[in-house]
């Protein structure tokens, strides 16, 4: 019977890449990928030659389907992102699930992962941890994000593009605190870098330095001796609103009816800071 691979590439050094996973792409009838400019370098290094067909995250539906299909005719497709493992955080998920309740085998072929290749270099506290993605760039999806992890006691892991950066170790900062952070960037290539800090340094760092590189956000949970009733930081709660297009007034009246705040005292100690 036919399958579906899920095939871990390298996230950045293609020395990273497994005896398993080239064995895999020279065997398979067609490969699915994100982004087919991407995998054509890959497969060239190695000298693989296989038809590409692209499959992301606004032709997912269209896809997914036609590649299932042309599995359940007799055909081995083996799929790859951009970098790392499929699935995680990613369009792939969709397909295995396909797949998957079309009674189609689905293998994984293991390879490197950004999250586990930051956890191990970080320095924090990895015995319990969960992923957590992206942070939404929808405001209230991200503000209901981050309500959700704020007492959240284990290692949390996110993804973060350098242009976005800043905004959401602010929010981080609003929400969570001074915690405790590695800041993980171009992992496996030649400017690897953990940068381990406070949310607070963080947030004054790169205001000053541009954020360059892809980074993987390792933050400290919530941790037990913290008093559950801590006075909430409703300025910076406010300010956070109000960078998001929020007007003042607006933002002091939701935070102060969310953390059961003095509204015209918040409203007071937002405006004469």
């Amino acid at each position: 019977m036919a399958k579906l691979y899920i095939v871990g590439t390298p996230i950045g050094n293609l020395g990273d890449i497994s005896t398993r996973c080239l064995e895999t792409l020279s065997s398979v009838d067609f490969i699915a990928c994100e982004d087919t400019r991407v995998t054509s370098k890959l497969l060239a290094r190695y000298d693989i030659k296989k038809p590409l067909i692209s499959y992301y995250e606004h032709n997912r539906a269209e896809k997914g389907q036609y590649i299932a299909s042309r599995i359940a005719e007799g055909e081995n497709c083996a799929l790859v992102t951009d970098a790392g493992t499929p699935a995680i955080s990613d369009p792939g998920t969709d397909l295995v699930k396909i797949c998957q309740d079309n009674g189609l085998d689905v293998v994984a072929v293991p390879g490197p992962s950004a999250v586990i290749s930051a956890l191990s270099i970080s320095g924090m506290d990895c015995g319990r941890f969960c992923f957590e993605g992206f942070l939404s760039v929808n405001n209230k999806s991200r503000r209901e994000h981050l309500e959700d992890i704020k007492n959240e006691k284990r290692t949390m892991v996110f993804y973060e593009a350098p242009h976005k950066l800043l905004r959401t170790l602010k929010d981080f900062y609003a929400t969570l605190g001074d915690r405790e952070i590695a800041l993980c960037r171009e992992l496996t290539k030649i400017h690897e870098e953990v940068f381990k800090t406070t949310l607070c340094k963080a947030v004054e760092h790169y205001e000053e330095n541009t954020p360059k590189g892809e980074f993987v956000l390792i933050i400290a949970g919530k941790s037990e001796d913290e008093n559950e009733a801590e006075e909430v930081d409703g300025i910076a709660l406010v300010n956070a609103l109000v960078e998001e297009g929020m007007s003042t007034r607006d933002a002091v009246k939701q935070i102060a009816k969310q953390y059961n705040l003095n509204k015209n005292q918040l409203y007071k100690d937002v405006t004469s800071q």
